[in-house]
Protein backbone atom coordinates (compact mmCIF):
# COMPACT_ATOMS: atom_id res chain seq x y z
CA UNK A 1 0.00 0.00 0.00
CA UNK A 2 1.05 3.63 -0.64
CA UNK A 3 2.51 5.26 2.39
CA UNK A 4 0.59 8.34 2.08
CA UNK A 5 -2.68 6.42 1.14
CA UNK A 6 -1.80 4.25 4.21
CA UNK A 7 -4.71 5.45 7.00
CA UNK A 8 -7.35 5.48 4.62
CA UNK A 9 -6.23 1.98 3.13
CA UNK A 10 -6.30 0.32 6.34
CA UNK A 11 -9.63 1.23 6.80
CA UNK A 12 -10.91 0.05 3.31
CA UNK A 13 -9.42 -3.26 4.53
CA UNK A 14 -10.05 -3.86 7.78
CA UNK A 15 -12.86 -6.02 7.00
CA UNK A 16 -10.00 -8.67 6.66
CA UNK A 17 -9.18 -7.81 10.38
CA UNK A 18 -5.84 -6.28 8.89
CA UNK A 19 -4.86 -3.18 11.65
CA UNK A 20 -2.46 -1.47 13.07
CA UNK A 21 -2.37 0.41 17.10
CA UNK A 22 -3.16 3.72 16.78
CA UNK A 23 0.87 4.09 17.94
CA UNK A 24 2.14 2.08 14.79
CA UNK A 25 -0.42 4.14 12.83
CA UNK A 26 1.30 6.79 14.05
CA UNK A 27 4.86 5.44 13.68
CA UNK A 28 4.69 4.49 10.74
CA UNK A 29 3.24 7.87 9.66
CA UNK A 30 6.78 9.56 10.97
CA UNK A 31 9.30 6.32 9.84
CA UNK A 32 7.97 5.82 6.15
CA UNK A 33 8.65 9.46 4.48
CA UNK A 34 11.99 9.23 6.44
CA UNK A 35 12.80 6.03 4.61
CA UNK A 36 11.59 7.42 1.26
CA UNK A 37 14.11 10.90 2.05
CA UNK A 38 17.64 8.29 3.38
CA UNK A 39 16.88 5.54 0.64
CA UNK A 40 16.31 7.69 -2.13
CA UNK A 41 13.27 5.63 -2.79
CA UNK A 42 10.81 7.06 -5.75
CA UNK A 43 7.83 4.99 -3.66
CA UNK A 44 7.44 3.84 -0.32
CA UNK A 45 4.99 0.92 0.17
CA UNK A 46 3.94 -0.51 3.47
CA UNK A 47 3.48 -4.33 2.29
CA UNK A 48 2.10 -5.66 6.10
CA UNK A 49 3.09 -7.57 9.21
CA UNK A 50 4.13 -11.28 9.41
CA UNK A 51 3.58 -12.25 13.28
CA UNK A 52 6.20 -14.07 14.88
CA UNK A 53 6.13 -16.01 18.12
CA UNK A 54 8.16 -13.31 20.27
CA UNK A 55 7.85 -10.69 17.78
CA UNK A 56 6.26 -9.19 14.75
CA UNK A 57 7.97 -8.35 11.50
CA UNK A 58 6.70 -5.01 9.92
CA UNK A 59 7.42 -5.04 6.45
CA UNK A 60 8.07 -1.75 3.83
CA UNK A 61 8.86 -2.27 0.42
CA UNK A 62 11.28 0.57 -1.36
CA UNK A 63 10.65 1.06 -5.18
CA UNK A 64 12.56 3.41 -7.99
CA UNK A 65 11.35 4.47 -11.50
CA UNK A 66 10.78 0.79 -12.86
CA UNK A 67 8.04 -0.76 -10.61
CA UNK A 68 8.76 -4.15 -12.30
CA UNK A 69 12.15 -3.38 -11.43
CA UNK A 70 13.33 -5.55 -7.78
CA UNK A 71 12.15 -3.85 -4.50
CA UNK A 72 13.92 -2.83 -1.66
CA UNK A 73 12.51 -4.50 1.59
CA UNK A 74 13.27 -3.60 4.82
CA UNK A 75 11.77 -4.78 8.19
CA UNK A 76 10.71 -3.06 11.61
CA UNK A 77 9.58 -4.35 15.21
CA UNK A 78 8.42 -1.24 16.36
CA UNK A 79 7.53 0.99 12.85
CA UNK A 80 10.29 3.50 13.72
CA UNK A 81 13.88 1.63 13.26
CA UNK A 82 14.00 -0.39 10.17
CA UNK A 83 16.42 -2.41 8.63
CA UNK A 84 17.53 -3.13 5.04
CA UNK A 85 16.87 -7.05 4.34
CA UNK A 86 19.17 -8.86 1.87
CA UNK A 87 18.12 -9.30 -1.80
CA UNK A 88 16.01 -12.77 -2.23
CA UNK A 89 17.62 -15.50 -4.64
CA UNK A 90 16.05 -18.56 -5.79
CA UNK A 91 18.06 -20.42 -3.92
CA UNK A 92 15.99 -18.77 -0.55
CA UNK A 93 13.25 -19.16 -2.08
CA UNK A 94 13.65 -22.70 -2.57
CA UNK A 95 15.31 -23.24 0.68
CA UNK A 96 12.54 -21.49 2.42
CA UNK A 97 9.51 -23.74 0.55
CA UNK A 98 10.94 -26.38 2.72
CA UNK A 99 10.21 -24.88 5.88
CA UNK A 100 7.26 -25.29 8.30
CA UNK A 101 6.05 -23.51 11.25
CA UNK A 102 5.73 -20.01 12.35
CA UNK A 103 8.31 -17.47 12.44
CA UNK A 104 10.42 -16.96 15.93
CA UNK A 105 10.34 -13.00 15.36
CA UNK A 106 14.45 -13.41 15.67
CA UNK A 107 15.90 -12.56 12.48
CA UNK A 108 19.21 -14.26 14.06
CA UNK A 109 16.94 -17.36 15.04
CA UNK A 110 17.85 -20.64 12.74
CA UNK A 111 15.96 -23.67 11.34
CA UNK A 112 17.14 -27.05 10.77
CA UNK A 113 16.25 -27.28 6.40
CA UNK A 114 14.77 -31.09 6.43
CA UNK A 115 13.69 -33.28 3.65
CA UNK A 116 16.52 -32.04 1.34
CA UNK A 117 18.77 -34.29 -0.45
CA UNK A 118 22.91 -34.18 -0.20
CA UNK A 119 23.05 -32.50 -3.95
CA UNK A 120 21.03 -29.49 -3.01
CA UNK A 121 22.40 -29.13 0.53
CA UNK A 122 26.36 -29.37 -1.10
CA UNK A 123 25.14 -26.84 -3.92
CA UNK A 124 23.38 -24.43 -0.90
CA UNK A 125 25.40 -24.71 1.88
CA UNK A 126 28.87 -26.34 1.27
CA UNK A 127 30.42 -29.63 1.45
CA UNK A 128 30.08 -30.89 5.23
CA UNK A 129 28.29 -28.15 6.18
CA UNK A 130 24.90 -28.12 8.16
CA UNK A 131 21.92 -27.43 6.35
CA UNK A 132 20.62 -24.55 8.06
CA UNK A 133 18.44 -21.26 7.15
CA UNK A 134 18.44 -17.82 8.84
CA UNK A 135 15.19 -16.23 10.02
CA UNK A 136 16.40 -13.36 7.76
CA UNK A 137 17.02 -15.18 5.21
CA UNK A 138 13.74 -16.98 5.43
CA UNK A 139 11.68 -13.42 5.86
CA UNK A 140 12.85 -12.20 2.45
CA UNK A 141 12.10 -15.15 0.76
CA UNK A 142 8.68 -15.45 2.17
CA UNK A 143 8.20 -11.81 1.18
CA UNK A 144 9.24 -12.64 -2.10
CA UNK A 145 7.06 -15.97 -2.34
CA UNK A 146 3.70 -14.02 -1.45
CA UNK A 147 4.60 -11.07 -3.88
CA UNK A 148 5.02 -13.77 -6.63
CA UNK A 149 1.58 -15.48 -6.05
CA UNK A 150 -0.46 -12.85 -5.04
CA UNK A 151 0.25 -9.59 -5.50
CA UNK A 152 -1.85 -8.07 -7.45
CA UNK A 153 -3.19 -4.71 -9.81
CA UNK A 154 -6.05 -4.04 -11.27
CA UNK A 155 -6.07 -4.07 -15.16
CA UNK A 156 -4.65 -1.09 -16.88
CA UNK A 157 -2.49 0.51 -13.73
CA UNK A 158 0.91 0.09 -15.00
CA UNK A 159 1.99 0.16 -18.68
CA UNK A 160 5.20 -0.88 -20.40
CA UNK A 161 6.94 1.43 -22.14
CA UNK A 162 8.67 0.68 -25.16
CA UNK A 163 12.14 -0.10 -23.80
CA UNK A 164 11.09 -2.63 -21.22
CA UNK A 165 10.32 -0.74 -18.22
CA UNK A 166 6.86 -0.48 -16.08
CA UNK A 167 5.57 2.70 -15.23
CA UNK A 168 2.28 3.84 -13.45
CA UNK A 169 -0.64 4.58 -15.96
CA UNK A 170 -1.15 8.57 -15.62
CA UNK A 171 -4.42 7.85 -17.54
CA UNK A 172 -5.55 5.26 -15.04
CA UNK A 173 -8.92 6.07 -13.36
CA UNK A 174 -10.13 3.11 -11.83
CA UNK A 175 -12.19 0.25 -13.15
CA UNK A 176 -15.70 0.47 -13.72
CA UNK A 177 -18.10 -1.32 -10.95
CA UNK A 178 -19.13 -4.26 -13.60
CA UNK A 179 -14.69 -4.96 -14.48
CA UNK A 180 -13.73 -4.56 -10.83
CA UNK A 181 -15.73 -7.87 -9.88
CA UNK A 182 -14.27 -9.93 -12.22
CA UNK A 183 -11.10 -11.78 -11.57
CA UNK A 184 -9.97 -11.20 -14.90
CA UNK A 185 -9.71 -7.82 -14.31
CA UNK A 186 -6.69 -8.38 -12.05
CA UNK A 187 -2.78 -9.05 -12.78
CA UNK A 188 -0.42 -10.90 -10.99
CA UNK A 189 2.63 -8.01 -10.83
CA UNK A 190 5.30 -10.36 -11.29
CA UNK A 191 6.64 -12.01 -14.78
CA UNK A 192 4.21 -13.10 -16.49
CA UNK A 193 3.91 -17.47 -17.48
CA UNK A 194 0.29 -17.05 -19.34
CA UNK A 195 0.80 -14.21 -21.60
CA UNK A 196 3.59 -15.55 -23.13
CA UNK A 197 2.07 -18.97 -23.87
CA UNK A 198 -0.78 -17.41 -25.49
CA UNK A 199 -0.59 -17.84 -29.57
CA UNK A 200 -0.56 -15.16 -31.82
CA UNK A 201 -4.44 -15.19 -32.61
CA UNK A 202 -5.07 -14.75 -27.93
CA UNK A 203 -2.42 -11.89 -28.28
CA UNK A 204 -4.07 -10.11 -31.14
CA UNK A 205 -6.81 -9.21 -28.92
CA UNK A 206 -4.47 -7.66 -26.36
CA UNK A 207 -3.15 -4.61 -25.56
CA UNK A 208 0.87 -5.25 -24.99
CA UNK A 209 1.16 -2.15 -23.23
CA UNK A 210 -1.40 -3.23 -20.41
CA UNK A 211 -2.06 -6.70 -21.16
CA UNK A 212 1.41 -8.00 -20.43
CA UNK A 213 0.72 -9.36 -17.24
CA UNK A 214 -1.01 -12.52 -16.10
CA UNK A 215 -4.72 -12.97 -15.21
CA UNK A 216 -5.85 -14.08 -12.12
CA UNK A 217 -8.74 -16.37 -13.83
CA UNK A 218 -6.14 -18.58 -14.64
CA UNK A 219 -4.79 -18.99 -11.00
CA UNK A 220 -4.11 -23.04 -9.92
CA UNK A 221 -6.25 -23.83 -8.09
CA UNK A 222 -9.50 -22.14 -9.55
CA UNK A 223 -11.22 -20.76 -6.16
CA UNK A 224 -8.39 -19.22 -4.35
CA UNK A 225 -9.92 -15.79 -4.18
CA UNK A 226 -12.63 -14.65 -3.25
CA UNK A 227 -14.41 -11.39 -4.58
CA UNK A 228 -16.61 -8.98 -1.85
CA UNK A 229 -18.02 -6.00 -2.43
CA UNK A 230 -17.85 -4.05 0.74
CA UNK A 231 -18.64 -1.03 2.48
CA UNK A 232 -21.60 -0.40 1.27
CA UNK A 233 -20.81 -1.53 -2.21
CA UNK A 234 -18.34 0.93 -2.69
CA UNK A 235 -15.08 -0.95 -2.38
CA UNK A 236 -14.39 -4.33 -4.23
CA UNK A 237 -12.25 -6.66 -2.24
CA UNK A 238 -10.17 -9.36 -2.81
CA UNK A 239 -8.28 -12.27 -0.69
CA UNK A 240 -6.73 -14.83 -1.10
CA UNK A 241 -7.23 -18.06 -0.02
CA UNK A 242 -3.62 -19.36 -0.70
CA UNK A 243 -1.98 -17.44 1.46
CA UNK A 244 -4.03 -16.26 4.26
CA UNK A 245 -4.01 -12.62 5.36
CA UNK A 246 -3.58 -11.29 2.18
CA UNK A 247 -6.16 -8.48 1.19
CA UNK A 248 -6.83 -6.57 -1.96
CA UNK A 249 -8.71 -3.05 -2.35
CA UNK A 250 -10.02 -1.03 -5.13
CA UNK A 251 -12.28 1.59 -4.93
CA UNK A 252 -14.10 1.70 -8.47
CA UNK A 253 -13.87 4.77 -10.72
CA UNK A 254 -10.99 6.15 -8.66
CA UNK A 255 -6.82 5.31 -8.27
CA UNK A 256 -7.63 4.22 -4.98
CA UNK A 257 -6.55 0.14 -5.11
CA UNK A 258 -3.56 -2.05 -3.03
CA UNK A 259 -3.12 -4.65 -1.03
CA UNK A 260 -1.58 -5.75 2.63
CA UNK A 261 -0.53 -9.02 4.45
CA UNK A 262 -1.24 -9.61 8.09
CA UNK A 263 -0.54 -13.46 9.06
CA UNK A 264 2.00 -15.98 9.97
CA UNK A 265 3.77 -16.40 6.67
CA UNK A 266 2.50 -19.86 5.86
CA UNK A 267 1.31 -20.76 2.61
CA UNK A 268 -2.59 -22.75 2.86
CA UNK A 269 -1.30 -26.11 1.81
CA UNK A 270 -4.47 -27.51 2.39
CA UNK A 271 -6.28 -25.15 0.09
CA UNK A 272 -6.77 -27.69 -2.59
CA UNK A 273 -8.37 -30.18 -0.50
CA UNK A 274 -10.25 -27.41 0.86
CA UNK A 275 -12.27 -26.19 -1.83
Amino acid sequence: MEASWLPAALELAAGGGAGLSPEKRAALGASLPLLRRDYRFERVWFWGRIRGVRGDYHIAEGLGPDRAAPRSRLYSFDCVEWSLLPPATEEMVAQAERLRGRFQGDPAAEYACAQINAEDAERWFGEGKEPVIKEEARLVATIEQIDRAVGIVPRGAFVKTPLGSVRENRNFEGLSLTEAKKLSSYFHFTEPVNVKNKTLLEKADLDPSTDFLDSLEHDIPPGSWTVQLEKGGTVVVLRSLLWLGLTFYHVPMTKQYGYIYFGTGEKNLDLPFML
